[in-house]
């Protein structure tokens, strides 16, 4: 399965905040939201990443101080994308590698949708089903 056929089932809805913003209103976006990560953008540019995981590790080293503070000075600025005709595969490997589970996927330069680790393992899954399923209806034609 590729990039765009997850997006066109899950929707391009990108949750993003700006880089000025404080820690601990992105943190808000973050619970309204319902998502593990949100995407920060300098306008129409994506300058980073902030996930749960930057704002714990914030906190850990600099206590509730750093809410106050700027999401640039939490954020993964090192960004991985994803391209639409990638396929789950390829996406799969790349989060594993780089441990990571939010990619921004770009399309034509733009910003265009969000896969997650989620994401990937719903498509496996739902492969897998289809996979097994198919075989059952083969074994029982005879």
């Amino acid at each position: 399965m590729l990039v765009t056929e997850i997006l066109k089932g899950k929707g391009h809805a990108v949750w993003s905040v700006a880089p000025d913003l404080p820690l601990a209103e992105a943190c808000a976006e973050l619970e309204r939201r319902s998502v593990g990560a949100v995407i920060v953008c300098d306008g129409d540019r994506v300058v980073g990443v902030l996930s749960e995981r930057d704002v714990v590790r914030a906190i850990a080293r600099g206590g509730e101080a750093v809410l106050s503070r700027p999401v640039s000075d939490y954020m993964t600025a090192d960004v991985v994308f994803a391209a639409p005709g990638e396929t789950v595969g390829v996406l799969m490997q790349r989060m594993t590698d780089r441990r990571i589970r939010h990619l921004p996927v770009l399309a034509d330069g733009r910003l265009n949708g969000v896969i997650s680790i989620g994401d990937v393992v719903k498509c496996q899954i739902d492969e897998a089903t289809r996979e097994a399923d198919s075989l059952r209806t083969y074994i029982a034609a005879g």
